[in-house]
């Protein structure tokens, strides 16, 4: 098997490392590239471009493949939870009782928010989209605690990565209660994560809000599943963000930012908008089927289809099942959801899904979960970056643990005009 490449250039012939990762991933080293031939790749959004080495997430979207830490997707949504698969990406291995006890400790310790950042609250218009508002807490949060800039300490990263982990909720949900006109719910050291999270959502000073066990359990799967995704957009953008030695909270902030983009975090969302859309038109779901196997109709079957994989994506398979169980546990009557199911039946037996393997994914399902439990199409988002904050945390540390990290710094071609000279203001036309 070759260890290197060959690239002919102006009648020179260099020799370019082969870098294989754990799972057979081949990569054609060109860090050395522009400074031995003064030419650089040029990868237009990254699409085939290996940004670092990482430890943490394998997918092969070819075979339907996603696994944290080597451990497979399938196996962590039936036996694990989303803190312990938490600790798994951000540590490197499955805790032992005593390690989950005291991360368990952490977070239900530092779930409440510093008193004064409620007054921060205050100064967003109820209108505010909770993204923003996430994205915004999450720097001033940085801000009453100094200990975030000394990174490298380890006891002040276990801490701070809790400390993210729990209070990305509490901030979450004190936004919506906020964009409601309600009053804010405190955090209940009763109640796990997820279900604390819904109790600060849902409940009224006066009437805790109910927990099933099913609803719960639904909502975990949403964020154990989204807990990490390989170098997607807002994972990169942390990266990047890490590498100029930026605090724990500004680099995650900056994953929030990259995640409210709707070709992003929004996928859920725009399901949800679909099938708004589907039911406000008197259709049942066949006419808008038709519509999307037609290329001029500019119908697009949100949900289906997945960049990455070229296969059932995994995730999907895992929360349909979460899906019937909330449906059936809550029985719902939501001609939203009745749209929902036909649309899922007939792609999943139509042959022009299926032979462009565009099968329900993992957003399709989660945006029905949400839905069904009663979270606004505007929360979708902030749903997932709750999920994904483990993820960002793990690849933050990453960064800071690598000792040969450098600021991350693209390279571009420059198309723009030539030497071009000042004209003064007077004799511009």
């Amino acid at each position: 098997m070759n260890t290197s490449a060959k690239l002919e250039l102006n009648d020179k012939t260099y020799s370019l490392p082969i870098v294989v990762g754990s799972e057979g991933e081949r990569a054609v080293d060109v860090s050395g590239l522009r400074a031995e031939t003064g030419h650089i790749t040029l990868d237009d959004g990254y699409g085939n471009t290996g940004s670092c080495l990482s430890k943490i997430t394998f997918i092969d979207g070819e075979k339907g493949i996603l696994r944290y830490r080597g451990i497979a997707i399938e196996e962590l949504a039936e036996h694990s939870t989303f803190i312990e698969t938490a600790y798994l990406l951000i540590y490197g291995h499955l805790p032992n009782r005593e390690e989950l006890g005291r991360f368990s400790d952490l977070l239900t310790a530092s779930q409440n928010l510093h008193e004064d950042m409620k007054y921060h609250f205050e100064g967003f218009p109820s209108s505010s989209h909770p993204m923003a508002i996430l994205s915004a807490m999450i720097n001033a949060a940085s801000c009453f605690y100094p200990e975030v800039m000394n990174g490298a300490n380890a006891s002040d990263f276990a801490l701070n990565a809790a400390r993210l982990i729990s209070q990305v909720r509490t901030i979450a949900a004190f936004s919506y209660r906020k964009s409601e006109g309600r009053p804010i719910i405190y955090p209940k050291n009763a109640y796990k994560y997820t279900a604390n999270f819904l109790h600060m959502l849902f409940s009224d000073p006066y009437d805790d809000y109910v927990i099933k066990p099913e609803v719960v359990r639904a909502l975990d799967l949403i964020f154990l599943l989204h807990a990490d995704h390989e170098q997607n957009c807002s994972t990169a953008t942390v990266r990047m963000v890490a590498s100029s030695q930026a605090n724990m909270y500004a680099s995650c902030a900056s994953g929030v930012c990259a995640l409210w983009g709707p070709l992003h975090g929004g996928a859920n969302q725009a399901v949800v908008e679909m099938l708004m859309a589907i039911h406000k038109s008197g259709d049942d779901g066949s006419k808008f089927i038709t519509a999307a196997k037609d290329k001029t109709s500019g119908k697009k079957l949100m949900g289906f289809g997945h960049r990455v994989y070229k296969n059932y994506d995994p995730r999907a398979k895992i929360i349909k099942k979460a899906c019937d169980e909330v449906l059936k546990t809550l029985h719902i009557s939501d001609p939203l959801l009745d749209i929902a199911i036909k649309l899922e039946a007939a792609a999943l037996k139509d042959s022009y899904f299926v032979e462009r393997k565009l099968y329900p994914n993992v957003d399709f399902y989660s945006g029905i979960i949400m839905r069904a439990i009663g979270i606004p199409v505007e929360m979708f988002t902030v749903m997932f970056a709750i999920g994904r904050m483990p993820g960002w945390i793990a690849n933050y540390k990453e960064i800071l643990e690598d000792n040969k990290a450098r600021i991350y710094r693209p390279r571009q071609i420059y198309v723009g005009p030539t030497l071009n000279a000042y004209i003064p203001l007077a004799n511009r036309k």
